[in-house]
């Protein structure tokens, strides 16, 4: 088509060689403009009809707009906040005695050794990660002297974080675990009421139907063992159980190791298969082998399993996402050989979600687990957290006692861990966000990793406030 601007010249010149001159006095005078303008109207009017629609595949109803996440909404609204007093306990990452990120000692070694090696680089990584971190990551979860280990039962594969590991497991679940004989009915992934917020979207975003088994008990504040133990009963055989390995988020309730066997007694003859999610070992009570002895016991019994794992927490590496995903098989004859085909389905899917994993986190880590002298350094760093949570649990129970505050108290030195559930409900926590500027979820629920020797009293304080005036 030719140019609006050689049309217009078209249809005037046209329309001047066929006008017929007329004698001046019968001579109707012609405005140029609006004879030239005529047909570039028309033009326009043409071209607007010949142009695309000012339509969307995505209209709000196929595509609406989503809520924003309420831990990073929360994180905003204190960033946002300008007063002085202001208390995060929404944050779930370590923070020192000065309410700063503390980056740990262990760590600034094993960062000054990888900057000095001059054989470092940024090459890809093997799609599976870096072999000297995820083995080593086997180790620690599992027990370096595990008959699994040496079995070669475990298939690990590095991956971004504990959420990376928990969707690659997933989407293998979803994929490959068919325990009815018909893929299309796919196996129910049970989880804690309540648990982590994401894992009702990571399994349902590859396909996997979610239940609830009951878990905290709100009149103890502490474990529903009853009724957890009659859900797993009454869930239908071979269901997938996703268990918090310890440092249960976000009750900070975990089950003593009598009821982790019931747990694995009931399991066992229903056929459940476990999923574990470890977030927080050595983290949580300062002891590495103590944290693991869920997972070791399910391993020792014989339970095929997975386990997702997360450096995060016990390194302080929140933003470098180093994670392994663990298959653990049976013991069986061909144990080995179940083992080396889930790794290999497992890489497939690696390829296809992420290629390579991120090497720096995972060097990090690796130096350490691998170094005899940092690793204890590393033991040594994780007391000196786990201490200082433990430290401010009994600090605030203590002060809330002297205040003669309603209710009991002690579930906050019995729960372990980052969060502890505090007993406050939803009209309480927005009464102390906008009378204290004590930022938490609305489920009460805090991180003890937020309180220090300078703010505890002034938390206390305001709890008492709150749970004497707002029911």
């Amino acid at each position: 088509m030719a140019p609006a601007s050689s049309l217009a010249l078209h249809a005037h010149t046209s329309f001047s060689s066929h006008h017929t001159p007329t004698s001046s006095s019968n001579r109707t005078t012609i405005n140029p403009t609006t004879t030239s303008s005529t047909p570039l109207l028309r033009i326009q009017t043409i071209a607007k009809h010949m142009a695309l629609p000012q339509t969307t595949s995505f209209p709000a109803q196929v595509v609406p707009q989503a809520p924003e996440d309420p831990l990073f909404g929360l994180a905003r609204a204190f960033k946002a906040d300008t007063s002085p007093q202001k208390v995060d306990l929404g944050i779930g990452a370590y923070r020192d005695e000065n309410a700063k990120p503390w980056v740990l000692p262990v760590v600034k070694k094993a960062d000054e050794i990888i900057r000095n090696d001059p054989e470092a680089n940024h090459e890809y990584l093997p799609i599976a990660g870096l072999a000297s971190f995820t083995s080593k990551a086997a180790e620690i979860v599992v027990g370096a002297s595990a008959p699994a280990i040496a079995e070669g039962r475990v298939a690990s594969i590095q991956t971004i974080s504990g959420t990376g590991a928990c969707h690659l497991g997933g989407l293998f679940l979803s994929r490959f675990y068919n325990p009815y004989g018909d893929a299309s009915k796919k196996p129910t992934v049970y989880l804690s009421n309540p648990t982590w917020a994401n894992h009702n979207q990571i399994f349902s975003n590859v396909g996997l139907p979610i239940a609830q088994y009951p878990y905290f008990d709100k009149k103890t504040r502490g474990l529903d063992i009853v009724g957890m133990k009659k859900a797993l009963s009454d869930a239908p055989e071979r269901s997938i159980i996703l268990l918090h390995a310890c440092a249960h988020n976000p009750t900070g309730v975990d089950p003593t190791p009598a009821q982790w066997r019931e747990i694995a007694e009931i399991m066992a003859a229903k056929g459940h298969f476990p999923f574990f999610d470890t977030a927080y070992q050595g983290f949580a009570s300062g002891d590495l082998d103590r944290d693991a002895a869920a997972i070791r016991l399910f391993v020792e019994l014989g339970f095929e399993l997975v386990i997702a794992q997360s450096f995060a927490k016990n390194f302080g590496l929140y933003g470098e996402r180093a994670g392994c995903f663990h298959f653990v098989s049976a013991p069986s004859l061909d144990a080995a050989s179940v083992t080396t085909r889930v790794a290999s389905q497992l890489t497939l899917l690696q390829r296809s979600e992420i290629s390579n994993p991120p090497i720096y986190g995972a060097k990090v880590v690796s130096i350490v687990l691998n170094d005899p002298a940092l690793f204890a350094e590393w033991k040594e760093n994780l007391r000196t957290m786990s201490g200082r949570i433990i430290d401010m649990r009994k600090a605030l129970r203590a002060k809330l006692e002297e205040l003669s505050t309603p209710g009991t108290w002690n579930h906050i030195t019995d729960q372990i861990g980052m969060f502890s559930f505090t007993g406050l409900n939803e009209n309480q926590v927005a009464k102390i966000r906008e009378e204290f500027h004590i930022y938490m979820t609305k489920n009460g629920r805090i991180s003890m990793a937020g309180l220090n020797t300078r703010n505890v009293d002034y938390v206390a304080g305001a709890v008492d406030k709150v749970v004497r005036e707002v029911q």
